[in-house]
């Protein structure tokens, strides 16, 4: 199994992110830094259940402060029955992966980092049977971590992106 830190990254624009993702993390700090921007980042992901196939979306957005941001963005997709809790705790797994490769570079940059899942704290919404855990996964790690309605990585971004 190869990592989500391999997968195929690309920009909003369709662009491809040639180089490796962590290198490519860089440069874009690098080009903010100098460009007068403070960057912070949150690191999200979705999923879609299409029959048995599930589509997965990870972004990384970088917001700069009062300006705007922009994303890097993967896709991937598994065959597989998974029930929601299952499907939640992917979501996190993918973002979590990818926040962990990065945290280094990010601590050494000083730039905030998020990670958002895409669960409802409302115990009405099925995504909420996940709350506990992911919750427990993202901040055993020391992360961040922001849940619907503040989650718009995962529930805004990567939504957009499957």
């Amino acid at each position: 199994m190869h990592s989500q830190v391999d997968y195929n990254w690309r920009k909003l624009s369709g662009d491809k992110i040639e180089e490796p993702l962590k290198e490519a993390v860089i440069s874009t700090i690098l080009r903010e830094r100098e460009a007068g921007n403070k960057l912070k980042v949150c690191i999200g992901s979705d999923s879609l259940d299409r029959a048995g196939v599930v589509e997965f979306a990870t972004v990384i957005v970088f917001l700069r402060e009062k300006k705007g941001g922009f994303m890097f963005i993967s896709n991937d997709r598994k065959v597989q029955k998974m029930s929601i809790k299952e499907r939640m705790i992917a979501e996190v797994a993918r973002s979590i992966e990818v926040a962990y490769s990065l945290c280094d570079v990010l601590d050494l940059y000083k730039v905030e980092l998020e990670v958002h899942a895409d669960i409802n704290t409302d115990p009405g919404f099925k995504s909420n049977v996940a709350l506990r855990e992911a919750m427990g996964y993202i901040l055993g790690m020391g992360f961040v971590f922001k849940a619907k309605p503040d989650a718009f990585a995962s529930s805004s971004c990567a939504d957009k992106c499957i």
